[in-house]
C-alpha cells in the first residue's frame, strides 16, 4: 500500500480512534488538531474523550513512534478529515470547518496525495472540498477538471459506528466509499483495507454523503414514532413502556424506546442536511426532526407540573425548596458525550427558570460545562437521593439502573428512559 504516512485532521471522538486504529497497523499516523490541550494530552499518550480501551491503543500508538499530534498539518500520503459539521442560523450546514480544514492542508499537498472526507456532510461537500483544493493549489490537478488524470484523489468516506464501540466497529463495519472517480474510490479501497474486516463497498461521493444521512434520519424518524407515542400515551393514562414491549411481540413490529428527545452529533443533526438541500420534498424527515426536538420542552412541563403538585401537597413550602436532581447530561447511555444533548439542555433550561436547587448527576464527567456552573451544581446519586424532592431521570447510564437506589419513598420520579418500567 502506498499511503505510509498518513494525517487525520480533527482528534475528536471520530478522528482520534481512526487515527489510532491506523497507527496499530504500523502506519505513522500524523494527527492535526487546532485544540491544543488535545495535542498536548495525546502526546503523552494519553487521551481527551472517554472510549472504551481507546486510551490503551493511543498510548501502544504513541510510545511506539507511530502516532504524534501536532497543531499545524505536515506533509503526508492520504489526509483524512474528520472536523465537526454543525448547522447554523435556520438549520442551515454550516461548512467552516470543512473549509478551514481543507485551506490548512492545501500547502502540504502533493501529486498522488489521497484526500478524504469523513466529515458527515450535506450532498455536494466532498466537491466543495475539492473545489476549496483546486483554488488554493492551482498548480495540482483534481477530479472535478482532470478526472481519472488527477493528480490528487478525493473521496468521501463516511463514519458509521456506535460510541462506546468506536475500536470494535470501525474495524468490522462495512465502510461506504464514495470517489469522486472510479480511482480516487480504488485508492480510498487500499487505505481503509490497512484496518477494516467488513466489506468496502464502492459507490460515488454523492450517493456516499446521502447514504450517512439517510442511515441517521432512517433512525431520526424511528425514534420520533417512539417519542410521539409517548406523549400520546401520557395523556391517555397508557403505560407507554409496557405498549412497546407488548406491540414488538408482533413478528415484523420493532418500536424503539422513547427518551427526552435526540442528541448526538449525527442523529440531531444531519436530517436537517437532507432538508435544506430538499426542503419541499423532505416533509416526514423535517416533522420527525420537530418531533423529537419538541420532546424536551414536554419533559420540562412534565416537571413544572411535579413542582406544582409538590407544592400542592407541601403548602408551608415554596418553589425554592423544591429540589430537582438532573440524572444525566450526556446524549446517551454510558458515554461523555455531550454533545446536542437534550439531557443537557433540558438540565440547563431548569437550572435557568427554577427557583431552587438544580442538581446534575453525570458519572461520565468529572467537571461541569462552563455554561452550566452558574445553574447547576454537579452531585453524586447518594447526594441526590438524599436531597431531591423531584428526580428527573434522563440518560439510562448503568449506573442508574438499579431500581431501589434511585427510588425513595418521598420523592417524585420523572422517568423520560424507562428505567423504572423495566
Amino acid at each position: 500500500m502506498p499511503y505510509q504516512t498518513i494525517s487525520v485532521v480533527g482528534l475528536g471522538y471520530i478522528g482520534l480512534p481512526t487515527a489510532a486504529v491506523f497507527a496499530s497497523r504500523k502506519k505513522k499516523v500524523i494527527g492535526v488538531d487546532v485544540n491544543q490541550h488535545a495535542v498536548d494530552t495525546i502526546n503523552r499518550g494519553e487521551i481527551h474523550i472517554v472510549e472504551p480501551d481507546l486510551d490503551m491503543v493511543v498510548h501502544a500508538a504513541v510510545v511506539e513512534g507511530y502516532l504524534r499530534a501536532t497543531t499545524v498539518p505536515e506533509p503526508a500520503d492520504a489526509f483524512l478529515i474528520a472536523v465537526p459539521t454543525p448547522f447554523k442560523g435556520d438549520y442551515e450546514p454550516d461548512l467552516g470547518y470543512i473549509e478551514s480544514a481543507s485551506k490548512s492542508i492545501a500547502p502540504v499537498l502533493k501529486k498522488g496525495d489521497l484526500v478524504i472526507l469523513e466529515s458527515t456532510s450535506p450532498v455536494g461537500a466532498t466537491e466543495q472540498m475539492a473545489a476549496w483544493l483546486a483554488d488554493a493549489r492551482p498548480d495540482l490537478t483534481f477530479p472535478q477538471t482532470h478526472g481519472e488524470a488527477s493528480d490528487i484523489r478525493v473521496a468521501h468516506c463516511p463514519e458509521r459506528v456506535l460510541p462506546g464501540h468506536v475500536l470494535r466497529e470501525l474495524v468490522q463495519n462495512d465502510r461506504v466509499i464514495g470517489g469522486m472517480t472510479p480511482k480516487c474510490s480504488d485508492a480510498a479501497v487500499a487505505l481503509y483495507k490497512a484496518f477494516v474486516e467488513g466489506d468496502c463497498v464502492i459507490t460515488n461521493a454523492r450517493t456516499a454523503e446521502m447514504c450517512k444521512l439517510t442511515e441517521n434520519s432512517f433512525r431520526d424518524v424511528n425514534i420520533a414514532f417512539a417519542n410521539e407515542l409517548s406523549i400520546i400515551c401520557d395523556k391517555l393514562d397508557i403505560n407507554v413502556w409496557e405498549l412497546i414491549r407488548l406491540a414488538n411481540r408482533h413478528p415484523r413490529v420493532n418500536i424503539l424506546q422513547p427518551g427526552p428527545g435526540v442528541g448526538g452529533h449525527c442523529i440531531a443533526v444531519d436530517p436537517w442536511f437532507i432538508v435544506s438541500k430538499t426542503p419541499n420534498e423532505a416533509k416526514l424527515i423535517r416533522t420527525a426532526r420537530e418531533v423529537n426536538d419538541g420532546k424536551p420542552e414536554w419533559v420540562i412541563e412534565k416537571v413544572k407540573l411535579a413542582v406544582a403538585d409538590f407544592l400542592q401537597a407541601n403548602p408551608e413550602k415554596t418553589a425554592r425548596d423544591v429540589t430537582i436532581a438532573c440524572f444525566g447530561l450526556a446524549f446517551k447511555a454510558d458515554i461523555d458525550d455531550l454533545r446536542e444533548s437534550p439531557a443537557l439542555s433540558i438540565a440547563l433550561r431548569l437550572g435557568q427558570f427554577h427557583p431552587g436547587p438544580v442538581t446534575a448527576v453525570e458519572p461520565n464527567i468529572v467537571a461541569l460545562p462552563e455554561k452550566l456552573r452558574n445553574t447547576l451544581q454537579l452531585s453524586t446519586i447518594e447526594a441526590a437521593q438524599a436531597e431531591a424532592d423531584i428526580i428527573l431521570l434522563l440518560v439510562d447510564h448503568k449506573e442508574f439502573r438499579n431500581v431501589s437506589s434511585i427510588k425513595p419513598e418521598k420523592m417524585k420520579i420523572i422517568d423520560t428512559r424507562g428505567v423504572l418500567a423495566n
